[in-house]
């Protein structure tokens, strides 16, 4: 199959969609790969390192586009959209309950989409967005801490505190993968820590993970209330796979928080759970709403893309073979991957996004 890569183009996000290993097992197995130059660099892979492995270097995204399959990282942004035809697959992150604009133009392409955020196991797990989501929950509580310095326009909060010092209170609401590594630094970090989550069982698991050093809630309208008003810092980590996610936080809420505490919504890419919140990027990451400082970047793991890179690929190039070698049977093949498939030959196909937007699913 003929494989391209193109360079990202969302705003400071430096991850590609295959690293130089993953090129050499695919040109392994007979399939052509083009890479655009400079796609690599800024996660630490030049482009004589894809030549060595064997894929062609070539300037011109429309080239890449041109090929049967494309691997990315991110969505398309609008000029990207003419270059999507209807004989390619795309794979990537899409995201499309958060953008009608990019749902309608992937339909109106004709091409087949496959998310990478609804590749989903029959017991509910999402494996091509679970090392994403471990670095996102991690860097939010370090990105959290940065902005609650003064200087930054925060509270001027030490996380850790010291003795004598009460520590920050960081409110973790959800405790899926991205809650449950925000809490393993914020409670690394000596921070006092609060997880809500609507699962019992789920706060059953954390306490095994955590036992006592993290406070453990249900999740509520009350409950959410009484914690956020007391917090430092929030972290959004609300997921429901291929949906919008929940507005948890009200802007009445958000009011009532200390002036110049901080939020973190990881849930950004999929709408955001913080009715204040709307998307930021790592050139300007926040803004300040009702007194309080609002981080919003949707693609937080591009700050780190030697590590998410090489964690990315390490999870998708199984599926990434997949199709490569089967095309488009390889949904028949294999139901987690199928359940990927988000829109194809200009229709919705997955549930999740027939449901957000019922209008483009008729």
């Amino acid at each position: 199959m003929k494989i391209g890569v193109p360079t990202e183009i969302k705003d400071q996000e430096f991850r590609v969609g295959l690293t130089p290993a993953a090129v050499s097992s695919l040109i392994g197995r007979s399939h052509q790969v083009k890479i655009q130059s400079g796609a690599g660099i800024g996660a630490g892979f030049s482009d004589r390192n894809y030549l060595d492995a064997g894929a062609e270097i070539v300037n011109d995204a429309k080239e890449i586009y041109a090929q049967e399959l494309v691997i990315k990282v991110k969505e398309p942004l609008p000029s990207e959209y003419p270059l999507i035809h209807p004989n390619l697959i795309l794979f990537t992150y899409l995201h499309l309950a958060a953008c009608r604009q990019l749902t309608e133009a992937l339909i109106k392409s004709g091409a087949c989409c496959i998310a990478y955020e609804t590749v989903q196991t029959p017991n509910g797990q999402l494996p091509l967005l679970t090392p994403m989501s471990m670095i996102a929950g991690r860097l939010a509580v370090q990105f959290g801490a940065h902005f609650l310095t003064k200087q930054q326009g925060g509270r001027g909060v030490l996380l850790g505190g010291i003795p004598g010092v009460r520590s920050g209170r960081v409110v973790i609401i959800g405790g899926g993968i991205v809650g449950t590594e925000a809490a393993r630094i914020a409670v690394g970090m000596g921070a006092r820590v609060q997880i809500l989550d609507i699962n019992v069982n789920r706060l059953s698991e954390l306490e095994l993970i955590f036992g006592s050093r993290v406070e453990l809630l249900m999740s509520n309208s009350s409950n959410i209330a009484e914690a956020v008003k007391d917090a430092d810092l929030v972290i959004g980590a609300v997921l429901i796979a291929g949906s919008r996610a929940p507005i948890l936080v009200p802007k009445a809420l958000v009011a009532e928080m200390r002036s110049h505490s901080v939020i973190v919504d990881v849930a950004v890419d999929q709408g955001g759970c913080i009715e204040t919140m709307h998307t930021t990027s790592h050139t300007s990451p926040v803004y300040e709403a009702e007194g309080v400082l609002h981080y919003g970047v949707p693609n937080i793991p591009g700050a780190v893309p030697w590590t998410s890179t090489q964690a990315l690929v390490n999870v998708t190039l199984p599926y990434i073979m997949a199709i490569a070698r089967y095309g488009l049977e390889a949904l028949e093949r294999d139901p987690v991957l199928a359940k990927g498939l988000n829109i194809h030959q200009g229709k919705v196909k997955h549930p999740a996004i027939s449901a957000t937007f019922p209008d483009l699913s008729s």
